[in-house]
């Protein structure tokens, strides 16, 4: 009897599960705090401490917003093509809010502590690519609409590039322009941590001789070109993704990937040339201020993002009439969140492309000449097994190991275009 009630009760766990978090978290809360307090209280509660308070206050408020989020939206996983990417994109304030905080307490180690920050911010634009993207190709053929629209002109300051052009060329520019922004980020990450080893890394300082000014122009080149290329993906299907309301999305993304990384550069610049100056009490060098600066920022900024990602990317604008009352099952889930495979596979296919393009470029040839037809998705995938081909609705992959792609290669069932030239 024991037993089947306590299995009746796990069963319903989704009636105790609120609960049970808001008391622990109260009990940490009551524990941790007053903790906190005491110690301070015996080192003097200098400004140190004071920022760590305050921060910690909108960083233990940020968090049970966005987690209670990501929890509703793993049990209510009805639309996992575009849950997937929306669960990772809402993980972008915990792990920002916990990096920045964390960032407060050490100082000393804002360069290792940050990396997973800075990583993240780069897989945060991807995702959200991919879930523009398999949005609009549940409601139509992105690629065909995209070759009926007139062409998108380029934004200034880049107003004098070609043109891009509209269709797959347009869907795969604008993607590979994001993806590349996904693998550098980690990288310069990597390099600075190298650097920072060694010694000649020279956080927020602006000298020939450190590594911190060449990583921060990579980084805002790659950066920019990613915030480029998701405005010029907007900016052509602004009227088939108006259903989604994708401009508070938008702002959210921005605001937080984008926003914060200038804010860094900025307070960086500001520190460097003492136009913010520390407190005459302060223990602190220039660069610790600036770190400090930023992180502090972050914290109290991830608190306001939670509260305008609850509303922008909530659970309920996909229980549609269509789809099923409960979803898959919370363990599935929660698997699928976790599930890499389709990140793994678009930077294989990226590295492909962009090596594949040089040599195509240097011929004078489009990287994206495929005929269009019944089977113009088996001219990029090719099943390595008869009926392994995948969906062809959507940017990303189910089984990275069952496909390769090709390059350039055109179905011979289809007829060649012959381009007739008037004879004089």
């Amino acid at each position: 009897m024991c037993h089947e009630g306590c299995l009746n009760c796990m069963l319903r766990w989704k009636l105790w599960i609120r609960p049970l978090f808001i008391l622990l978290y109260a009990l940490a809360a009551l524990v941790f705090v007053p903790l906190f307090l005491v110690k301070s209280l015996e080192d003097g509660f200098n400004k140190h401490d004071q920022e760590i308070l305050i921060g910690g206050v909108f960083v233990w408020v940020a968090i049970p917003l966005s987690l209670w989020e990501i929890i509703q939206h793993v049990t209510h996983y009805v639309q996992p093509k575009l849950q997937k990417h929306v669960i990772r994109i809402l993980w972008m304030v915990p792990i920002y809010a916990i990096n920045a905080w964390l960032g407060l307490i050490y100082p000393e180690q804002s360069v290792v502590v940050d990396s997973l920050r800075e990583c993240y911010e780069a897989f945060v634009i991807y995702n959200f690519m991919i879930f523009l993207l398999n949005y609009l190709n549940m409601e139509m053929d992105l690629e065909a609409s995209l070759e009926l629209k007139p062409q998108v002109k380029h934004i200034f300051p880049l107003c004098c590039l070609p043109e891009w052009e509209m269709g797959r060329p347009f869907v795969y520019t604008c993607k590979h322009g994001i993806l590349q922004y996904t693998i550098i980020r980690p990288l310069t990450t990597a390099i600075s941590i190298v650097c920072k080893s060694y010694n000649v890394y020279g956080d927020g300082e602006f000298k020939a001789s450190v590594a911190f000014p060449y990583l921060l122009i990579v980084d805002n080149i790659s950066q920019f070109l990613a915030m480029y290329c998701l405005v010029m993906f907007y900016k052509a299907s602004a009227a088939e993704l108006r259903p989604m309301k994708p401009l508070p999305k938008f702002l959210c993304i921005k605001a937080v990937v984008f926003f914060s990384f200038f804010q860094g550069v900025l307070i960086q610049f500001a520190v460097y040339f003492e136009i913010i100056k520390a407190g005459p009490d302060s223990d602190q060098d220039g660069l610790s201020l600036s770190t400090r600066l930023q992180d502090f920022l972050i914290c109290i900024e991830m608190c306001l993002a939670s509260i305008a990602h609850h509303y922008s990317f909530s659970y309920e604008q996909y229980l549609t009439a269509e789809s099923p009352s409960r979803g898959q099952s919370c363990f599935y889930s929660f698997l699928a969140m976790w599930d890499m495979s389709d990140v793994r596979t678009d930077v294989r296919e990226h590295l492909g492309i962009v090596s594949s393009s040089i040599s195509r470029r240097i011929r004078g040839k489009s990287m994206y000449s495929i005929p269009r037809g019944e089977d113009e998705y088996s001219n990029l995938v090719s099943p390595r097994m008869p009926n392994s081909m995948p969906n062809p609705g959507y940017y990303q992959n189910e089984n990275d190991d069952t496909i390769i792609v090709n390059y350039g290669t055109v179905n011979s069932s289809q007829p060649a275009k012959v381009h007739a030239s008037s004879s004089t």
